[in-house]
């Protein structure tokens, strides 16, 4: 069988397969390929294996052909080197019946080997060796390595070799040792770089710069006729250099830049730049390469801002670099190098630079367009950094058409009141930004005296309109973000995950509006009670990438504490709670953020800590007063501070938050639902429980999105019932609205174990109860009475033989892992 790692037509495979079963077998065979594709590996295998059967080899290049023996098998290697007295030396013996395997490469072609080729071309067309699959390459690694290495080693040998065979066998050693190829490791392809023909070596130069470049560029850069281009291009995608799209390889470019005379590349590659604006080709690629090459100079300005425009959609980081490097070298970029700064994450650089542009002197019509670009670039970093009020100053002070619709927007969540003026002849023509910040100004002032389907409808549209656009644009906020906000507090889930879905695929808003979806979507799985998938997404969202900022950190800060809330992990709440509270004290209150200003007042009702957000959610209720308390927005911050209420048992407070919901009741099906349920916790907390009540309760909740709400009102309700199959019914109800199966008939019931051993209901109470949680908080935790948890405890302390609490928790902690520290069950 042949070496798994070479890379074989099936064709070839069999014929090999069939040799190693009958070497004296028929065996005429052409191979073609660029260099390192493995024919010489090839033919070395099948001397070995004739060798190794007795069979006689003739080597073309070394032995004597006159009187070669007729069952010798005639191995041609390189052929296209071979000089015409040998080729023709060679041609009588490929005329009969004799076995031979010739390779060689496309480019050069002499006529003796043209000759040979079209006598074997009658009996079988020439097999074409191609580039490994990945799959080939991890087969090769192994083989190489000894051992079967991490798949991120094959992947990386794979991407930097192209799949070329002897490229990812010369450099899979320098990875197995680093994650980069080093200057050493390059040092393997000088041998064939200083063979080739030193047009061949410019071509090659130019393309590391340049990528596959036309034929037309080639011959002015080179000076040289087109039909000689061909016969160059010909050449050099025969070295094995060049990948099938004729770019090189991304090992051999890195090589090719290295091993190049530094002066040379400079010259060579500032006049391609050059050459490329001049005819008004992209010159992205070759100012890229001039910029990882530290090559500037005034010359290179405009190819450095040609390059930026290129890059500003697609690599906004990229075009950050490549308008710094065009302003180091005398270019004015003016707002476009803010622009680019901010959609790349770097905010801080951005707003630095958006604000010396709107202090700058300066007359005429650029240097305010400039002005009026750099504050709409500064009002949308301080969009991000949760200061709406001074972002909407510098929407109004910029005075475009979509800079007005986004300062209506800012003022409108704040408190204020700001009309959209109509289109204006001089604002020219609309785009899809204009039309869609119009669209999410308008959307925020219908959520506040309009209706939440109208509003929701027009954000959705919004973000329609605005979705072709991609990552080009830079949002204060995303219309997607918008419509997920306002569907949260209306209890559309679904719409608010299509839209957020969308969004993502788009790539709306650039890596400033990523996190922002991703966060969003979390709130979607914790309302729903998908705490795993929630947790997902906040780690996704808060991991990496450009610094989180405050507005996003509010979010991710509030989610993190929301989820141990909801899992019952009380060491992580007290650990998240002190860069939470700063949080949100740090984060101006606008309508955009009741939903983690709520969520972090119960977090702080169940710490002890209530009164520490008392100023903040005195400023948001201030802020509904002003704006009319519009319900759709007022009655989510009431059902967040009746829940904290709740969690304090304040009777009283409660019902003055049940009060304000039910003067929503009318407004919106979500807010009925809301107001309803507010009747059952109020009763609740009075002892005076209705079960029917609370189920239909708790199941409208569900059906508008609150699943876990909905089991925790369920859950409270069975643990404060004196009636035993009320409690039962109130608790399958609360593990059904959970997701989970309803529990055993009876509360006290466990499945025995042997003495010593824990059941699987004992062994979650052990968990919480090392957490530090109350029988009532497990209760909470697990759907079950304060009481059972009880007669749990004290089934485990005659388990485990403990005469005391302190006895039993010392021998938990022995054989029990903290549920801080596990993943906690759905």
């Amino acid at each position: 069988m042949t070496p798994s790692w070479l890379v074989l037509d099936e064709q070839v495979a069999r014929i090999c397969d069939d040799l190693a079963a009958v070497p004296a077998g028929p065996l005429r065979l052409s191979l073609q390929a660029p260099g390192g594709y493995g024919k010489t590996a090839l033919l070395s295998y099948l001397a070995g294996l004739l060798r190794e059967h007795d069979v006689p080899v003739i080597d073309a290049w070394t032995d004597p052909l006159d009187g070669a023996d007729d069952d010798a098998v005639l191995l041609i290697d390189d052929a296209h080197l071979l000089d015409e007295g040998r080729l023709a030396a060679l041609h009588p013996l490929t005329t009969g019946r004799r076995r031979l395997v010739l390779a060689y490469r496309p480019w050069p072609r002499p006529a003796g080997l043209t000759s040979l080729l079209t006598i074997l071309r009658r009996e079988r067309p020439p097999v074409l060796l191609g580039p490994f699959t990945p799959e080939q390459t991890a087969r090769a690694v192994h083989a190489w390595t000894g051992g079967a290495p991490g798949d991120d080693l094959a992947d990386r040998v794979h991407r930097l070799s192209g799949g070329v065979p002897g490229i990812a066998h010369r450099i899979t050693a320098a990875l197995a040792a680093g994650p980069e190829l080093t200057d050493t490791s390059l040092l393997q392809f000088r041998a064939d770089l200083d063979h080739l023909d030193p047009d061949v070596r410019r071509l090659l130069l130019a393309t590391a710069a340049g990528g596959a470049l036309p034929i037309g560029v080639l011959a002015d850069l080179l000076g040289r006729d087109p039909a000689r281009i061909d016969e160059l291009l010909e050449a050099a995608r025969a070295t094995g250099l060049f990948a099938l799209d004729d770019t090189l390889v991304p090992a051999a470019r890195q090589a090719v830049t290295a091993l190049g005379p530094v002066a040379h590349r400079a010259d060579l590659w500032q006049r391609l730049a050059a050459l490329q604006l001049a005819r008004g080709d992209g010159t992205l690629t070759v100012a890229r390469s001039l910029l990882d090459a530290g090559i500037g100079g005034s010359g290179l300005a405009s190819a450095f801002q040609a390059g930026a425009e290129e890059a500003l959609i697609a690599a906004p980081q990229v075009a950050a670099r490549l308008f710094a490097a065009a302003a180091a070298s005398g270019a004015p970029t003016g707002a476009r190098h803010a622009l680019a700064t901010a959609l790349g994450g770097d905010l801080d650089t951005a707003l630095r630079l958006a604000d010396r542009l709107v202090g700058a002197p300066g007359t005429g019509p650029v240097a305010e367009n400039d002005r009026a670009a750099g504050a709409a670039v500064a009002a949308a970093v301080l969009a991000h950094r949760g200061q709406l009020a001074h972002s909407a100053e510098r929407y109004r002070w910029s005075r475009t058409p979509t800079s007005r619709s986004f300062a209506a927007l800012a003022t409108q969540v704040t408190g204020g009141s700001f009309a959209v003026e109509g289109p204006d002849a001089a604002d020219g023509p609309p785009t899809l930004l204009t039309n869609a910040a119009a669209m999410m100004a308008d959307g925020i002032r219908e959520s506040i005296g309009g209706t939440p389907a109208a509003a929701l409808a027009t954000l959705v549209q919004a973000a329609a309109l605005l979705e072709p656009a991609g990552p080009a644009v830079l949002l204060p906020d995303s219309p997607a973000a918008l419509a997920a906000l306002v569907a949260l507090h209306d209890g559309e889930l679904d719409a608010a995950d299509a839209v957020l879905d969308r969004a993502v695929t788009a790539g709306m808003g650039s890596v400033l509006m990523a996190r922002r979806h991703r966060l969003l979507a979390g709130w979607i799985r914790m309302f729903r009670g998908d705490t795993a998938a929630a947790h997902d997404l906040l780690a996704t969202a808060t991991t990496g990438g450009a610094p989180i900022q405050l507005r996003d950190g509010l979010f991710a800060a509030a989610l993190q504490i929301g989820l141990a809330r909801r899992t019952g992990d009380l060491p992580e709440m007290h650990r998240g709670w002190a860069n939470a509270r700063e949080t949100v004290l740090r984060h101006p209150v606008d309508l955009l953020t009741l939903l983690p200003l709520g969520e972090l007042a119960v977090a702080g009702a169940r710490l002890g800590e209530r009164a520490a957000l008392d100023v903040p959610v005195r400023q948001a209720l201030d802020l509904l007063d002003r704006l009319g308390r519009p319900p759709l927005w007022h009655a989510t911050l009431h059902w967040y501070l009746l829940q904290a209420a709740v969690v304090g048992e304040d009777a009283g407070t409660a019902a003055v938050h049940a009060d304000a919901l039910a003067a929503d009741a009318d407004a919106t099906a979500h807010t009925a639902v809301l107001a309803a349920a507010a009747t059952s916790w109020c009763r609740l907390l009075t002892g005076d429980i209705d079960p029917d009540q609370v189920v239909a309760h708790a199941r409208d909740l569900a059906r508008t999105g609150l699943a876990w709400d909905a089991a925790r009102l369920a859950g409270q309700a069975a643990a404060r019932t004196a009636d035993r199959r009320a409690m039962v019914t109130l608790l399958d109800t609360a593990r059904l609205l959970q997701g989970r199966q309803p529990g055993p008939r009876t509360e006290n019931a466990s499945e025995p174990t042997p003495t010593g051993q824990l059941s699987a209901r004992e062994q979650e109470v052990a968990e919480l109860l090392l957490a530090g949680l109350t029988y009532k908080e497990i209760g909470d935790r697990l759907f079950i009475t304060p009481k059972t948890v009880e007669h749990h405890v004290a089934r485990m302390r005659a388990r485990l033989g403990a005469p005391n609490r302190a006895e039993l928790l010392a021998r938990l902690r022995a054989t029990t892992t903290p549920v801080a520290f596990r993943k906690a069950p759905e």
